[in-house]
């Protein structure tokens, strides 16, 4: 399975802000983005112009390294999205939303994305009822997610909540404050999200 493997806390760095993919090292003081607060490199420090198709694709990779997914599956959604009535971006950034692997870290039962996506492909979710393995999985309004496991693989879920108390859930899910499952009240909004993301420039560099 292929899977994006640059060095972490330096795409978090080049993009100016937590991406939140180390898992539980974003939450505190050793955030490489808090730490240093400029792009890697030797020349990380000097100020660079970039040309419209540079920021175009800068956040079109952006996007896809929050979300943990490679070229020909971001195009998917894309053409989805595409084709779908509606604001092509928006509901681009809707579909990437509700990967069942994100909404799994959005119910903070994980400390980053890719140990959603590990949660999901070591078959401990959900969703109504069913096992679900498939990170990719879209979920739909009113779909209930549920983490499930044995006694010493839950205790960690719940330690994680502990942990993220701090971090809100996503407005668009309802959690159950006593089961280790919540469920999804509404589709994602952009102002749902936690980051900001120029979607429209994504649409322009695809549009070519």
């Amino acid at each position: 399975m292929a899977r994006l493997t640059d060095a972490k806390c330096k795409l978090c760095r080049a993009y100016g802000e937590k991406l939140f993919l180390k898992g539980a090292k974003c939450n505190t003081d050793k955030c490489s983005v808090a730490k240093r607060p400029f792009p890697p490199g030797q020349h990380g420090k000097r100020r660079r112009k970039e040309s419209n198709y540079g920021l175009q694709l800068r956040e079109k990779q952006k996007a896809k390294r929050i979300y943990g997914v490679l070229e020909r599956q971001f195009r998917k959604y894309f053409i989805s999205a595409e084709r779908a009535k509606g604001v092509t971006g928006e509901i681009l950034l809707q579909i990437l939303e509700r990967r069942l692997d994100n909404v799994v870290f959005r119910f903070c039962f994980a400390y980053s994305r890719p140990q959603a996506r590990q949660i999901v492909l070591h078959n401990h979710v959900y969703v109504n009822n069913k096992k679900v393995n498939v990170p990719s999985y879209t979920v739909k309004e009113g779909d209930t997610i549920e983490i499930r496991g044995k006694e010493d693989m839950l205790k960690r879920i719940i330690e994680v909540r502990k942990d993220l108390k701090e971090r809100a859930v996503a407005k668009w899910l309802q959690e159950d404050k006593v089961a280790i499952k919540g469920t999804v009240k509404a589709l994602p909004k952009k102002e749902d999200l936690d980051f900001s993301i120029q979607e429209q420039l994504i649409v322009e560099l695809y549009s070519k």
